[in-house]
């Protein structure tokens, strides 16, 4: 089987794991399906012929190579499935036809995760030297807090340099900082059940709560209605990327009466979306919301500019409401013209024939684990995004340049 082949087999084989965090088990933290998806990542990396070390189910690693480390940093994990798929989010449908494979974690991050171990492989197969140690090391719980590489640093040496094929091309010189806050609103008497969204990161899709039935609200809200339950649908999206997906939540608000803390959430009451620097605008996303006897919950992703204190942002939301930080990173901010960047971008330009400029992003990659660590590949500019949205895919034009791209990148930076 050529490379090309056998990578689109394992790509599809790997989507087949639902490795969204689960509660954890005996020796899997993050729940079996994670644990099972780690161990056919590293056995088949075995396979190749390359060292391999599972760090307890938290991350795992496949080194090629000795002398100075240099880290390729990729997840297996996975945003829940979500609602609105037309295909098995967990099926890896390779589609002929249409020149895709299909599900969860083809793009994010299963697909370039398999596409650096068959470069790494190609390379090897060739004869390939490394003067330096290539770590590929892959994490269990990157869209869920990043425990993964906090144990990962704590057990194993992480280098200093590296990428993230968890992105964007061409290269990624800065992210902005995240912030994911729970913010506590006062409790309601006339409405229950309210609830809504997956993951802090994951715009909400879904939302219900069990209140009486309006007709003239359903209809200016456009909301269902069924066994005493008002029900809105969205549009899931990456959380650094709101304005790509239909927050469920918002409607709700409005037909719950709550305007309020609708337009605290939805219309900049904060007063912070205007923060912007190079790496972007601040995006404030509301994506999970839940209702107690203490009160309501919203669990918020925000995305601030690199060169923003974060105490801004904190300052501005508690003149108005209580929160408390559940995760937060620090921005990442790189010099454009270091090694790392310009033989990255030249790779990139010499694959693909453009002539294309470092990026900011507002998402957040491991690279930011790194001392000098960027975010390379595999999204590009004009192409339908289906991150953390229904029927993600990856198409075998993507496969076929990304083999490619690592494959040169690995040889020139190792």
């Amino acid at each position: 089987m050529n490379l090309f082949d056998e990578t689109l087999k394992r790509i599809s084989e790997i989507i087949k794991f639902d490795s969204s965090q689960k509660p954890a088990v005996s020796g899997m933290p993050f729940g079996k399906g994670a644990y099972d998806c780690l161990e056919y990542f590293l056995n088949l990396a075995k396979s190749y012929g390359f060292e391999t070390k599972n760090y307890d189910g938290y991350a795992g690693e496949v080194i090629f190579g000795n002398g100075e480390e240099f880290a390729v940093l990729a997840h297996l994990d996975v945003v829940p499935a979500g609602s609105g798929w037309t295909r098995d989010p967990f099926g890896g449908e390779i589609d002929r036809a249409n020149k895709k494979i299909w599900g969860r974690g083809a793009t994010d991050d299963k697909g370039p995760a398999i596409i650096s171990l068959l470069a790494m492989k190609a390379l090897k197969d060739e004869g390939f030297v490394p003067r330096k140690k290539i770590k590929l090391i892959v994490g269990c719980n990157e869209e869920s807090g990043w425990a993964c590489i906090n144990y990962y640093k704590t057990h194993a040496h992480m280098p200093e340099t590296g990428f993230s094929p968890d992105a964007d091309f061409p290269v990624i010189y800065a992210e902005k900082g995240i912030l994911q806050l729970e913010l506590r609103f006062p409790a309601a008497q006339n409405f229950c059940g309210l609830q809504g969204g997956e993951r802090a990161n994951m715009v909400c899709d879904f939302c219900e709560v069990t209140a009486p039935e309006d007709a003239a609200g359903l209809k200016k809200y456009n909301l269902a209605y069924a066994d005493g339950k008002v029900i809105s649908r969205g549009k899931s999206a990456h959380g650094s990327t709101p304005e790509k997906g239909v927050n469920a939540i918002a409607p709700v608000l409005g037909y719950l009466g709550l305007d309020g803390m609708r337009k605290l959430l939805f219309e900049d009451g904060f007063g912070i979306c205007g923060l912007c620097d190079e790496t972007g605008k601040l995006t404030f996303s509301p994506n999970v919301i839940r209702q107690t006897e203490d009160g309501i919950f919203v669990i918020c992703d925000i995305r601030y500019p690199a060169t923003v204190k974060r105490e801004t942002v904190l300052n501005a939301l508690s003149k108005q409401v209580d929160y408390k930080i559940l995760h937060e990173q620090a921005p990442l901010y790189n010099d454009v013209g270091n090694e790392l960047i310009t033989t990255l971008l030249q790779v990139y330009n010499e694959v693909t024939g453009k002539s294309a400029k470092p990026v900011a992003i507002g998402g957040g990659t491991y690279a930011r684990a790194l001392k000098c660590g960027v975010a390379f590949g595999p999204e590009e500019d004009g192409e339908e995004n289906t991150v953390h949205q229904a029927n993600e895919y990856i198409t075998f034009e993507k496969v076929e340049k990304c083999l490619k791209i690592y494959k040169l990148a690995i040889q020139r930076l190792c």
